[in-house]
C-alpha cells in the first residue's frame, strides 16, 4: 500500500492547515457563550466530510449540541466501520499558562500546540483525512459512517437518546475511536480498558450571609473549613477511599494479570521529572500504571468560596464548593457510586452546616476484549505501520458514552488512539506530535484493509 504514503507526502500540509482551521473554532461546550461556535464546529465537520468523499453529510439537532453524521455506503454486503468522534474540547483556563494562544494553533519542536490539537480534533480529524485518502485512491474497501458529537467533555448527555432514535441508520460492525493514547511510536499500544467516572458538585452553607471574619470568626461555623475537612476525611494514609461500600464491586485483578500490564516499560524517573513531582502517590500496594489502569480514585478537580479576587477582604463566606470525580473500574456503577457519595458525605457533615450535593454527569467503566478481529485488525495495522506489536492497557481515563454504544447499538469499540500522555490535554498548552497524526492518517486505511478481510473469513467460515 504504498499509495498512503505517497498521498499522505502529497498532501500534508492541505492536512495541517484544514486541521487548523477546525482548531481555531473555540468549541468550548461547557461555556454558553460558545453555542455559536458549537453550530460553527459542527458545520465545519460536515463540510470536510463531504469534501472527504461522503455520499451523506447532515447534521442532527439535540436537546444541546447537534450532532454530525456522514457515510458512504459502497455495498451494503461489506461490513461498515462506524467512526466516533467529538468536536467539543475543554475550557482553556488558566489562560496565563499558556504559551501561545490556545485557539490559533502553532507548530513548534514537531508538535501542534492548541485547544483539541490533540483531545479530539487532531486524532478525530486524522479519520476524515484517512477516509479520503481510501475514497480519492479508489481503496476504500467496506462502508463507513461517521458520528461526531459536540457534548463529550460535558457528559454526552444527548447522544444516547440519538442512537436510540437512529439505530437503523447507525448500524455497523464495529466502532473505530480515536480518543485515547498510546506508550509511544516505538512503543505501541492499544487502549483495552476505560475506567468509568462519578463526578459530583457539592455546596456547604453555612451562615445566610457572608460575615465579618472578625466579628463572627469563632463563633460562627466557617463552610470552608468544614469542606475541607470533610474532603480530607474522603481518603485515608493509604490512599483508599473511605466511603461505605465504595469497594465492594471492584473486581480484583489477578497477579497474572497484573503481571502482564507490568510488561510496558514505566520509567518513573522520567515519569516524575515530566510532572515536575519530587515523589507519587497512591493506593498502597499497586503500582502507579496500576493506580491509574485498574484501580477506582477520588480526586477534588476544583473548589472555591470566599474572596478569591486580588488584596484581602476579611469574610467569613456562606458558602463553599467544589467538584469531586471518581474514577471507576468493571463492575462498579456510577449510579449506585453516587448515591454512596451523597449519603456519605451528607453524614460526615457536622451540624452547623447544610450540604447539597448533585451529580454533574457519570459513565460505566468498559473493556474490550483481544480476541476480536477488531482488536486483531488494529493491531496488525499498528504493527504494519510502526514495525512491533502493540501492548493491550487500560487507560486511567474515561469516555462515557463507550460503554453505551455496546449497550445501544450492539458492536464494539476498538480505541486506536495516537495520542501521547505528554499531550497535556485538558491543560494549558495542549499539544500533539506531527508525527502522530501523520501516522495514525497512515495506520487507519490499514485497519479498513486488515478488518474487511478478517470479516470475510470469518463470514465464509
Amino acid at each position: 500500500m504504498e499509495h498512503v504514503k505517497l498521498y499522505i507526502d502529497e498532501h500534508k500540509d492541505r492536512f495541517l492547515e484544514e486541521l487548523f482551521g477546525l482548531i481555531r473554532i473555540p468549541s468550548i461546550s461547557s461555556s454558553v457563550e460558545h453555542k455559536e461556535d458549537m453550530i460553527k464546529a459542527a458545520e465545519y465537520w460536515k463540510k470536510s466530510l463531504r469534501e472527504a468523499g461522503c455520499d451523506r453529510s447532515e447534521l442532527f439537532s439535540t436537546d444541546g449540541n447537534p450532532i454530525v453524521f456522514g457515510e458512504k455506503i459502497i455495498d451494503p454486503s461489506l461490513p461498515t466501520v462506524l467512526v466516533y468522534g467529538h468536536y467539543d474540547v475543554m475550557p482553556v483556563d488558566p489562560v496565563e499558562l499558556w504559551e501561545s494562544k490556545p485557539f490559533k494553533p502553532e507548530v513548534r519542536n514537531g508538535r501542534i500546540y492548541a485547544r483539541g490539537a490533540d483531545d479530539d480534533k487532531g486524532q478525530a480529524f486524522m479519520h476524515a483525512k484517512a477516509f479520503e485518502l481510501m475514497v480519492r485512491t479508489n481503496t476504500l474497501p467496506c462502508n463507513v459512517k461517521f458520528m461526531i458529537e459536540g457534548e463529550e467533555e460535558v457528559g454526552s448527555m444527548n447522544i444516547a437518546p440519538f442512537c436510540l432514535r437512529h439505530k437503523e441508520m447507525l448500524k455497523s460492525d464495529i466502532i473505530l475511536v480515536s480518543d485515547t493514547s498510546m506508550i509511544a511510536l516505538n512503543t505501541p499500544s492499544i487502549t483495552v480498558g476505560l475506567r468509568g467516572l462519578a463526578y459530583m458538585q457539592v455546596e456547604v452553607t453555612g451562615p445566610g450571609f457572608d460575615l465579618h471574619s472578625g466579628i463572627f470568626g469563632g463563633a460562627v461555623a466557617n463552610p470552608i473549613n468544614a469542606l475541607t475537612k470533610m474532603i480530607a476525611s474522603l481518603t485515608d494514609e493509604n490512599g483508599r477511599i473511605t466511603i461505605p461500600g465504595f469497594y465492594d464491586d471492584v473486581i480484583e485483578i489477578s497477579r497474572h494479570e497484573r503481571d502482564e500490564m507490568a510488561k510496558a516499560p514505566f520509567d518513573e524517573v522520567k515519569y516524575k521529572k515530566n510532572l515536575n513531582v519530587e515523589e507519587l502517590y497512591g493506593e498502597a500496594g499497586f503500582t502507579t500504571k496500576e493506580r491509574t489502569g485498574i484501580r477506582p480514585t477520588l480526586d477534588v478537580n476544583g473548589i472555591w468560596g470566599g474572596y478569591t479576587s486580588e488584596g484581602t477582604k476579611t469574610v467569613l463566606p456562606a458558602k463553599a464548593y467544589a467538584k469531586i470525580s471518581m474514577r471507576l473500574v468493571p463492575d462498579q456503577d456510577f449510579v449506585k457510586i453516587g448515591e454512596l457519595f451523597e449519603k456519605h458525605f451528607r453524614t460526615i457533615a457536622p451540624n452547623t452546616v447544610k450540604v447539597n450535593v448533585q451529580t454533574l454527569h457519570g459513565g460505566q467503566a468498559y473493556v474490550s476484549p483481544i480476541d476480536t478481529i477488531g482488536y486483531k485488525a488494529a493491531s496488525k495495522a499498528i504493527e504494519t505501520v510502526l514495525g512491533k506489536k502493540p501492548i493491550p492497557v487500560r487507560s486511567g481515563g474515561s469516555i462515557p458514552i463507550i460503554p453505551q454504544f455496546e449497550e445501544i447499538l450492539g458492536v464494539k469499540t476498538i480505541l486506536l488512539g495516537f495520542g501521547l500522555e505528554s499531550d497535556a490535554c485538558h491543560s494549558p498548552n495542549e499539544n500533539y506530535p506531527l508525527d502522530n497524526f501523520y501516522k495514525g492518517i497512515e495506520t487507519i486505511p490499514y485497519f479498513y484493509k486488515f478488518f474487511t478481510g478478517m470479516w470475510k473469513e470469518k463470514q465464509q467460515s
